[in-house]
C-alpha cells in the first residue's frame, strides 16, 4: 500500500548510489546476497535477544534491498537477478518472525500464525505475478521490476514497518504479529478477487 509512496522518496538516491557502485563492479547479485546475509544476521540478532542491533541490521539489509535494483538497472536487469531477489526477500521474511518465536517462547504461535499468514500472501502475488506475465500485463507504479507487483494491502514498505516496531517493542510482538498476519490475510484476499475478476476469461 505504501510502496508508490516510499518509491517516490527513495529511488532518486537508490538511483544515484546504484550507478555509483555499478562503475565500480558491483553487481546487483553481489548485493542481493549481502543483504540477505545481514538480513539474517539480524534474525540470528532477535533470537539472541539484540533486538537494538537487529534493528540496525534490517535497516543494512532493506537497503541492500534497494540498492541491488538500483544497480540492476544501472547494468541492465537479468532474470536471474530477479529470481534471487524475491528468493532472498521471503527468506528474510520468514527468518524474523521465527527468530522473535526462538527469543520468547511465548511468541512461538503468533510467530507461526505471522509466517503463515506470509506464506498465503507470497503465494497470491506470485501465482498472480506468474498468470500476468502470461497475459502480457505490466505496472511501473512499484518502480521497474523483473515481474508483474500485484498491489496489498501488505507490502514491503509495511513489512518492514511491522519489523521496526518488532524490535522496538518486542513486549508487543504478539500483537503486532497479530494485527500484521490479519493484514496479509486481507492482502491475499484481494488478490483473489482482482485475479477472480481479471483473469476469468481466456487469454
Amino acid at each position: 500500500m505504501l510502496d508508490p509512496f516510499a518509491r517516490r522518496i527513495i529511488d532518486p538516491p537508490l538511483n544515484r548510489a546504484g550507478l555509483w557502485l555499478a562503475g565500480r563492479g558491483a553487481t546487483a547479485n553481489m548485493i542481493t546476497g549481502v543483504g540477505l546475509v545481514v538480513g539474517c544476521a539480524a534474525a540470528l540478532s532477535i533470537a539472541a535477544g539484540q533486538f537494538l542491533l537487529a534493528l540496525l541490521l534490517i535497516a543494512v539489509s532493506r537497503i541492500a534491498d534497494g540498492l541491488d535494483g538500483a544497480v540492476a538497472r544501472a547494468r541492465g536487469p537479468t532474470d536471474l537477478g530477479g529470481y534471487f531477489d524475491i528468493l532472498a526477500d521471503f527468506a528474510f521474511y520468514a527468518a524474523v518472525p521465527v527468530a522473535f518465536g526462538i527469543a520468547d517462547p511465548a511468541n512461538a504461535l503468533a510467530a507461526l500464525v505471522l509466517v503463515a499468514s506470509f506464506l498465503l500472501s507470497g503465494t497470491s502475488f506470485l501465482a498472480f505475478a506468474t498468470i500476468a506475465a502470461k497475459r502480457g500485463m505490466t505496472t511501473t507504479a512499484r518502480g521497474e521490476k523483473s515481474f508483474f507487483h500485484a498491489a496489498g494491502l501488505a507490502e514491503g514498505s509495511e513489512t518492514i514497518l511491522a519489523f521496526v516496531l518488532m524490535c522496538l517493542f518486542p513486549q508487543s510482538f504478539g500483537l503486532i504479529a497479530w494485527l500484521f498476519a490479519a493484514m496479509c490475510l486481507v492482502t491475499a484476499a484481494g488478490r483473489c478477487l482482482d485475479a477472480a475478476r481479471l483473469f476469468r476469461d481466456p487469454a
